[in-house]
């Protein structure tokens, strides 16, 4: 594992301060860094990534997600997901049962009666081996073994993440199996484009906008009931960007469901697997915007719901409702619909995604 020389961070992290060892597996920080000086922080532990450095309207820079500022904070964090890596399965998988050629899994229930984001010990919570290619690029590999959370197949994942000059955060990803198994593999940003502070401002006046005519109404337990509904007439109607905040309270089964906005959105996509348009993020007070491009067909919208004022980054807090989640991957509980998009992986077929986060500011 290689990294950069020792040169002051603008996102004030230490390396030293994530540097530990896991059952024989080192953690590190990798500062990604590009021509302007804009920064990106990440660790190999979950593949988190613990700050993005960018400026507002007025050139000051802040750090835009969350995360800690040592490795034993990540490690035991009371919110395990937080701007993580997620594997096998992200999102949630119901009663975690799932049939494939005939066969019924069951795999780790964590969240409610469901299973969520890979179950007990997923992707977020493994030491992933690091390679450090140059000052913009970082590529992150895992082997997840047969049986490994209760999922079929050895399954060997790459996860490359490029910062550009151009302020975009590029994550592709790429595996294989070597026997049939399900993946739906996404990263957990917790975003706060007003930049991450004691405590971090609500999200309530950030305007959304997303690419999205329909998407799943989800029962009590947040499973897709199956049907793909229309966004119109709903507080999901983000097809003109509007604040969070307006409708997040609304009297409304689907809201009281997620708590808030906990749902995935069925993007418009000209063809399937496209790289394009997802949704567009501005902070009206900073002046940051982000726009999330990605190959996937959904993309899970969740706003911080069950935040509750944890501790983070160098003294910063993350109350409820602070963060947004914009978690590009294929549909939640997707073995149990036939009719959405396939999350089957074959021996010979290579997973790929690409999802881009650009970073800019509107004056």
């Amino acid at each position: 594992m290689t990294n950069t020389a020792e040169t002051p961070n603008v996102c004030g992290l230490k390396r030293e301060d994530f540097q530990t060892t896991i059952n024989k597996k080192k953690t590190d920080l990798f500062i990604l860094r590009n021509a302007q000086g804009n920064e990106v922080a990440i660790t190999n532990y979950g593949g988190a990534i613990v700050a993005i450095m960018v400026p507002d309207k007025n050139g000051n820079k802040a750090n835009v997600i969350m995360g800690h500022d040592n490795i034993q904070d990540v490690i035991n964090s009371p919110e395990p997901y937080l701007s993580r890596l997620i594997g096998r399965y992200g999102n949630r998988i119901a009663k975690g049962k799932f049939t494939l050629r005939g066969k019924e899994y069951c795999v780790p229930v964590n969240n409610g009666p469901n299973s969520l984001h890979g179950g007990k010990k997923g992707f977020n919570d493994r030491v992933w081996d690091a390679e450090l290619m140059n000052e913009n690029t970082l590529v992150l590999h895992y082997i997840s073994a047969y049986g490994e959370e209760g999922y079929t197949g050895e399954l060997k994942i790459t996860v490359e993440y490029t910062w550009t000059d151009n302020n975009d955060l590029q994550i592709f990803y790429l595996a294989c199996t070597n026997k049939q198994t399900i993946l739906n593999l996404t990263h957990h940003g917790f975003f706060a484009l007003a930049g991450i502070s004691k405590p971090t401002p609500t999200i309530d006046n950030v305007d959304l906008e997303i690419n999205a005519n329909y998407y799943l109404p989800i029962d009590e337990t947040s499973i897709p009931t199956g049907e793909i509904r229309k966004v119109e007439g709903t507080p999901f109607d983000f097809r003109t960007a509007k604040p969070i905040g307006r409708d997040i309270e609304a009297e409304d089964i689907q809201i009281r469901n997620g708590s808030g906005y906990d749902h995935c959105f069925v993007l418009n996509k000209k063809e399937e697997g496209e790289l394009s348009l997802a949704a567009k993020v501005h902070e009206p007070l900073s002046g940051r915007t982000m726009e999330v491009y990605t190959t996937e067909p959904g993309i899970q919208l969740y706003t911080g719901n069950f935040l509750n004022g944890i501790n983070g980054n160098l003294g910063a807090t993350y109350p409820r409702r602070s963060a947004i989640c914009l978690e590009c991957q294929h549909f939640p509980d997707t073995p149990n619909h036939p009719y959405f998009p396939s999350v089957t992986l074959n021996p010979g077929e290579q997973y790929k995604q690409t999802t881009i986060y650009h970073f800019g500011v509107s004056k």
